[in-house]
C-alpha cells in the first residue's frame, strides 16, 4: 500500500468512474484498475462495487476512503510544514470564505495580506459553510472564513469580528424614516430572506425569532444581491450584513439603511482551521491582521 494507490482510490470515490479517476490521476485505466484490486487484495475486503455504468463504494471502502484522505491530507501537511520550517510565509494557502462574506471582506483584506505576505499565494475558494467545512475535514483547505459557532473538536476557531446587521427597507417604508431602530420594532415585519444552506439566513432567521418578525412566504433569493434588488424594487424590507453596504459597494438610492440600537444584531466571523494543522502559527498571525483590517474597516461611519 502507498499514497499513489490512496490518490487512486480517493479519485474514484470522488469521480465515481474508472475512466475519469484515471485521466485525474494522469494514468491509464487498466493501470487505475489494476491497483485498486490490489490495494482490495491487500486489505481482503472489497472497496468497490462494480456495477454497469456505476461505480459504488462498499460500507469497507467508505471507510478506507474517510481514512485514506486522512492520511493524505496528514502526509501533506508533513511536507508543507517541512517546507514551512525554512519559509513560514512562503507556499501556497487554500482559503475558504462563505458567499455572503467573500465579496464585501476580501476588496479589505486580500491587498493588505499580499503586502504583508509578498511570498505567499493565496487561493481563494468560495463555498456555503456546510461545503468549506466538509473540504477543511478532508484537508482540502487550509483554513476557511466562517460564521460562529462551529460545532467540531478536531476545529479551531478564532474570533476576528462581530459584523452588525443594518435594516434595509425601500425608502418610502415607515421605518425608513427612523434613524435607529429598535429590536421590537421589527416585530410585525416581514422580511425576505435567503434559500437554503446560507449561514446568513439562519442568523437572521434568529434575528426573526429574537424580534417576533416573520418571514415573507413564497420567496428565498439565491444571493445577498438578489436580495439587496428584491428591497430597492420594493418588494420587502430585509437584514444586510454591515460589510455588505461599506465602500466600495455603491449605495442603492432606492434602499434605505437603518442601524440598530446598541447592541445590535451581529454575527461573529472567524477564522477555522484543524488543531492538527502545522499551519497553527502562521493562521493565528494571518487572523490577527484580518481582524485589524476589518475592524478598522467597520469602526467608519
Amino acid at each position: 500500500m502507498n499514497l499513489r494507490d490512496l490518490n487512486y482510490l480517493i479519485a474514484l470515490a470522488d469521480l465515481r468512474h474508472f475512466g475519469k479517476a484515471a485521466a485525474a490521476c494522469f494514468v491509464s485505466q487498466p493501470t487505475l484498475s489494476t491497483q485498486i484490486k490490489k490495494l482490495e487484495d491487500e486489505l481482503g475486503v472489497a472497496l468497490i462495487e462494480r456495477a454497469p455504468r456505476k461505480v459504488m463504494l462498499t460500507p469497507a471502502g467508505q471507510d478506507a476512503v474517510t481514512r485514506a484522505r486522512r492520511i493524505v491530507a496528514e502526509v501533506a501537511q508533513m511536507k508543507d510544514a517541512a517546507r514551512r520550517s525554512h519559509d513560514p510565509e512562503s507556499g501556497s494557502l487554500r482559503l475558504g470564505v462563505f458567499p455572503t462574506l467573500g465579496p464585501y471582506l476580501l476588496p479589505h483584506v486580500v491587498p493588505p495580506l499580499r503586502e504583508r505576505y509578498p511570498q505567499l499565494e493565496l487561493l481563494l475558494v468560495e463555498e456555503k459553510s456546510d461545503v468549506l467545512l466538509q473540504r477543511l475535514r478532508e484537508g482540502k483547505l487550509d483554513a476557511a472564513l466562517l460564521a460562529l459557532p462551529i460545532h467540531d473538536e478536531q476545529l479551531h476557531a478564532q474570533c476576528l469580528f462581530e459584523e452588525p446587521f443594518v435594516f434595509a427597507a425601500p425608502r418610502q417604508h415607515p421605518l425608513a424614516k427612523k434613524s435607529c431602530l429598535r429590536m421590537s420594532q421589527l416585530s410585525d415585519e416581514t422580511l425576505l430572506l435567503l434559500e437554503d444552506g446560507h449561514c446568513l439566513r439562519d442568523q437572521a432567521l434568529d434575528v426573526c425569532r429574537l424580534a417576533g418578525a416573520q418571514e415573507k412566504s413564497g420567496f428565498r433569493a439565491t444571493s445577498l444581491e438578489t436580495l439587496r434588488q428584491m428591497v430597492a424594487a420594493g418588494v420587502g424590507v430585509t437584514l444586510l450584513p454591515a460589510l455588505s453596504v461599506h465602500a466600495p459597494i455603491a449605495a442603492s438610492p432606492n434602499i434605505q439603511l437603518v442601524p440598530f440600537h446598541t447592541p445590535p444584531p451581529s454575527r461573529k466571523i472567524a477564522l477555522v482551521w484543524r488543531k492538527s494543522s502545522a499551519m497553527d502559527a502562521f493562521l493565528q498571525g494571518m487572523g490577527d491582521a484580518i481582524a485589524r483590517v476589518v475592524q478598522a474597516q467597520l469602526a467608519q461611519p
